[in-house]
């Protein structure tokens, strides 16, 4: 008995230190939180005084919302020591809700500060930013010249539809170097103003401005790369192009074939000649399109040769075998409620489900081989429902020890007495099935 006071008294004891660890870590947590909102008011004004009011709202509601709440904290604590005597419980859940309050204001002004302070460092780095945007811009105007003489070039062996996305690039580009400049000088000097809320929007639309023309740039000399890889792919797809013509002569001469060579030869003739200008793009695309056409025609037209596809008739012959099966385990179930088990009646489901599209697959060519599978399908399925309900059947059947000999009736069972005979049997089984499956449906029913 002793041992038994002195473990629960050891209890007490640890669940008493406990929740004074708790009562400690939640007066810990409210007054890092209050610190930490007047510490973020602070920082806040600062902040605002650098960024402007727009760049700073989302702090602004952060420090609003944790206010509010820690309002609730504090009234937790108060209630933790007024003169009304709480349970530890009590104490425990206050104790509890303090600390994830704090927890709470503390993860969320950490985001929205973290947030704010990349801003104020490229608000800060702002003198740095701007001449780092007139020094891109400077290099990006001495890149101009070169970028028109390389339109000029190429558009001497390429063709207007494959220079259209490239032709007014140095342009462009110009006018976005001059966007920049003007940017540049427009955040300089909004900051001097004290307006640093439009000098920050001047400042990032003028480091964008530069970025694109960068891109503009660019994409005028990974054109010429990209032109010169589509002509080099181009040549090796009219090297198979070819060969694949010539492959189609030895090809079922069906008549998507006969079509599909009719249009990469079309391909071939639309290239444009030697020393003119062309799309490598355009023509590349067309021709890859018109190739693999053929493989796929070839391909199918082979594939046909070897499985020919079924006649209707014999699809038809299948739908109706499946039919014929589908309607004998039909029967034999519907007979037989009471003994058939869930195994027969969900084949006969399947098929009896797959049996509703069929006829809808039988006259279009290219759904025909699926109608012969589905139909070979639903005969399968059928065949196992009436094997599965046989076995069910005979499983339930009255044996020579059960029903019959000395069972109900007597020394004849419900055959009378005949055993062995086999047709007396079967008779009386199937009228037994027939009788109790009624019965017990009527009971659970």
């Amino acid at each position: 008995m002793a041992g038994i006071w002195g473990r629960r008294k050891r209890e007490q004891e640890e669940l008493a230190a406990q929740d004074a660890d708790l009562a400690r870590r939640a007066e810990q947590a409210l007054v890092g939180a209050d610190e930490r909102i007047r510490s973020t008011s602070d920082e806040l004004v600062f902040a605002e005084a650098e960024l402007g009011e727009s760049l700073t709202g989302d702090l602004r509601k952060a420090l609003s919302a944790v206010r509010t709440h820690l309002r609730e904290a504090f009234q937790l604590h108060q209630l933790n020591h007024d003169e009304i005597p709480d349970t530890p419980e009590e104490l425990r859940t206050r104790n509890a809700r303090i600390i994830q309050l704090c927890d709470w204001a503390q993860d969320l002004l950490d985001e929205k500060t973290s947030a704010l302070a990349e801003s104020i460092a490229k608000v800060r780095r702002a003198p740095e930013i701007i001449a780092q945007v007139r020094a891109d811009a400077a290099a990006l105007s001495g890149r101009i010249p070169h970028t028109n003489e390389s339109v000029a070039r190429l558009s001497a062996r390429y063709s207007d539809s494959a220079m259209h996305q490239i032709t007014a690039s140095a342009a462009e580009a110009e006018q976005l170097i001059a966007f920049a400049t003007h940017g540049a000088d427009v955040s300089e000097r909004r900051r001097e103003a004290k307006q640093n809320e439009e000098a920050n929007l001047a400042l990032e639309t003028a480091t964008e401005a530069t970025r694109r023309a960068s891109a503009l740039l660019d994409a005028v000399e990974d054109f010429e790369i990209e032109a010169l890889r589509a002509e080099s792919t181009l040549a090796e797809v009219v090297a198979d192009s070819r060969n694949d013509l010539i492959a189609a002569r030895s090809a079922p001469q069906v008549p998507a074939v006969a079509s599909a060579v009719s249009a990469l030869q079309a391909a071939l003739s639309a290239l444009s000649p030697a020393g003119t200008p062309g799309d490598p793009f355009a023509e590349l695309s067309q021709l890859r399109d018109a190739n693999t056409a053929l493989d796929d025609a070839i391909a199918t037209a082979r594939h046909r040769a070897e499985h020919p596809l079924p006649s209707i008739p014999q699809v038809q012959h299948a739908i109706d075998d499946a039919d014929r099966q589908l309607g004998v385990a039909r029967g034999l179930i519907a007979g037989h409620r009471g003994w058939i088990g869930a195994d027969a009646r969900t084949r006969l489901a399947e098929a009896e489900r797959l049996r509703v599209d069929l006829s809808d697959l039988l006259p279009a060519e290219e759904t025909r081989e699926q109608a012969l599978a589905s139909a070979r399908r639903v005969a399968h399925l059928a065949s196992e429902a009436l094997q599965l309900a046989q076995r069910d059947i005979d499983s339930a059947r009255p044996q020579d020890q059960g029903w019959g000999g000395d069972g109900w009736g007597g020394g004849g069972g419900w055959g009378g007495g005949r055993r062995g005979g086999g047709g007396g049997d079967i008779a009386s089984g199937l009228l037994g099935g027939l009788v109790i499956g009624s019965l017990l449906d009527g009971m659970f029913d």
